[in-house]
């Protein structure tokens, strides 16, 4: 869907898509802390006496986003307005809503929009769009297999060794999921920490994938190339693990796959 466009000078660009769920279980995924965070990044709402005022979300090295919250009506719907993402751009609003489906399931729909008087910040909307694919097809398959349990995450970087076409086939190739479609079945070959599951999602525009995992335990892989157009690029892997076991698993993995990772990708001077 593209940018539509108003008279007012309103842009604005809508995602819709179906989960399963109640709607209190939908708002538990999108509207908390813990419940972004298990499909996200890590992500706080702030409360001020008694009302949520803010949403805060943490990308690691890069600073930390802060949007107001201008609506909050649970738990069908909130709205936040955030600066844009550039020097100069306008502020960036958003409307995530839940809508009650037949059979168990819910319809979100997040709505982005800004005001502008040309077509100069559209990009903002439309790289949302683009950048948030992958994390919405972790927040379905989180609502589908794993709605309520407790979750763990470990997020992983390593040098690009190339381009970004040949870093992502090195580590698709790495990981046994080169030539894997929509639905394969795969399993991590030899010299590789213990991984396997099923693809989920694949793109190469951007260079993306989801997988729901069995091993090293039940949960979502979210594989993909981070960094900003021109690079320098990073190979990127988050780990987002299910169940009562799913902290001491992360805390077990983790150095393994970093060394697995500072082996098979060392950074070069």
């Amino acid at each position: 869907m593209s940018v539509k466009k108003e008279p007012s000078g309103r842009r604005s660009l809508a995602i819709e898509f179906e989960v399963a769920g109640t709607p209190e279980e939908v708002w538990q995924a999108i509207a908390t802390g813990p419940g972004v965070s298990s499909w996200f990044v890590p992500t706080e709402f702030e409360e001020r006496d008694g009302k949520t005022v803010a949403m805060k979300v943490s990308f690691g090295a890069w600073p930390e986003m802060r949007s107001e919250i201008t609506d909050w009506n649970p738990p069908r719907m909130f709205a936040t307005t955030a600066p844009g993402w550039m020097p100069g751009s306008p502020p960036i609003a958003a409307e995530w809503s839940v809508e009650a489906r037949d059979g168990g399931k819910c319809v979100v729909r997040i709505v982005q929009s800004l005001f502008a008087s040309t077509d100069d910040w559209d990009m903002q909307l439309e790289s949302a769009k683009t950048g948030f694919a992958s994390f919405l097809k972790i927040l379905e398959i989180t609502l589908a297999h794993f709605r309520g349990q407790r979750t763990a995450t470990a997020n992983f970087q390593a040098a690009a060794p190339g381009t970004e076409a040949e870093s992502w086939a090195a580590l698709m190739t790495a990981l046994g999921l080169k030539g894997k479609k929509l639905g394969d079945h795969f399993a991590a070959p030899a010299g590789v920490p213990p991984f396997s599951g099923v693809v989920e999602y694949a793109t190469e525009e951007p260079f993306d994938a989801v997988l729901r995992i069995e091993k090293p335990a039940p949960g979502v892989a979210a594989l993909g190339i981070a960094g900003m157009p021109g690079g320098p690029y990073h190979l990127a892997m988050i780990l987002y693990l299910h169940g009562d076991q799913a902290a001491d698993t992360v805390a077990r993995v983790t150095p393994v796959w970093q060394a697995w990772f500072g082996e098979r990708f060392p950074a070069t001077t």
